[in-house]
């Protein structure tokens, strides 16, 4: 249990806007999949040189499709940093995998959303229209396949009601243009994508997941347990990076979108989309609450999934907001 009071320590540390400036025992590396068209906290932490001194030291493996890859990534042990949807997240656990959630890796609110966009002249105008339709999604098992499910849910209608079809982010505006789907789901982590497909014009929103969810955690990057228990010294110096890295960006925006494009560039990606970057859309200091686990909590015991009461949120996080006010 010592890591978790030590990030504890770290959540009210950041919280207050201090920082630790001390450098862990030894150093370690830190194995990673990075997502297309972004840049999670930890990337930028790294940018912004916040680890320097701190013993952790970050591998970009490569590319993860989506959420889920990166868990069996972690799961399997050729990678050391998980980041998906808390659906996935849940999921992954409920299947036997001892993860903690470290921090949250986007939010979901009025700025920062996930948007389900058709063509101009498509029929379809609300959630209720999407029945029977093919939607594109980047993977499955995560994010926007349970928002789509827990939209459909809410309007009394089948969860399986929707043709899901896995499209990579930089293909969604193709593939909705081209008219082989017939609505095409942005998340949260994309909004590069969404704001150049916006850009183009000739296509609607029709919902967002705040319409479903309300403001909440849009995922987390999750580390194993016993890495955690392990190096509690380094994790804690990872999640400080992060979340003063989720501050740094919100703070200022121009400049973190000129990082993005430093490091698109960098990757052989385009740079032009990092001028969409809407944000990260966390909580100032970067926690979270026991509600942005709770609420997937709650939709897993009613779908069967899990045995109510089995999954506590704050077993789950390693830190919560609560948990910091409560000091």
């Amino acid at each position: 249990m010592t890591a978790i009071f030590s990030l504890r320590s770290l959540a009210l540390t950041t919280a207050l806007g201090l920082s630790f400036g001390t450098a862990a025992e030894a150093e370690v590396t830190l194995r990673y999949l990075a997502s297309h068209g972004g840049l999670s906290a930890h990337e930028l932490a790294e940018e912004l040189g916040y680890y320097e001194g701190t013993g952790i030291k970050l591998e970009n493996l490569g590319y993860a499709s989506g959420g889920p890859e990166s868990l069996i990534a972690l799961a399997g042990g050729s990678a050391d940093i998980g980041s998906a949807a808390t659906s996935a997240v849940l999921n992954s656990i409920i299947g036997g995998n001892d993860f903690v959630a470290a921090y949250p890796t986007q939010g979901i609110n009025d700025e920062v959303q996930s948007i389900f966009y058709v063509l101009e002249d498509s029929p379809i105008k609300s959630i209720e229209d999407i029945a029977g339709k093919t939607v594109a999604v980047n993977t499955l098992g995560a994010h926007l396949d349970y928002t789509v499910r827990e939209a459909l849910h809410q309007k009394g209608l089948p969860q399986d009601a929707v043709n899901l079809v896995v499209v990579p982010g930089p293909q969604l505006e193709q593939v909705l243009r081209s008219k082989q789907v017939d609505v095409s789901a942005f998340g949260y982590w994309q909004t590069t994508f969404e704001g150049a497909a916006r850009q183009g014009g000739g296509i609607r929103a029709i919902f967002d997941d705040t319409d479903v969810l309300g403001e909440i955690a849009g995922g987390f990057v999750v580390l194993r347990r016993d890495w955690v228990d392990a190096h509690p010294q380094e994790a804690r110096a990872f999640v400080d990076g992060a979340a003063k890295a989720l501050d740094w960006a919100r703070e200022n925006p121009d400049e973190a979108k000129k990082v993005f494009a430093k490091v698109l560039s960098e990757r052989g990606e385009n740079p032009e989309v990092a001028q969409y970057f809407a944000g990260y859309g966390v909580r100032k200091g970067g926690l979270p609450v026991e509600r942005d686990i709770q609420f997937w909590i709650d939709v897993l015991e009613r779908e069967g999934k899990v045995e109510k009461g089995k999954l506590k949120a704050a077993d789950i996080l390693l830190v919560s907001g609560e948990a910091v006010a409560a000091k």
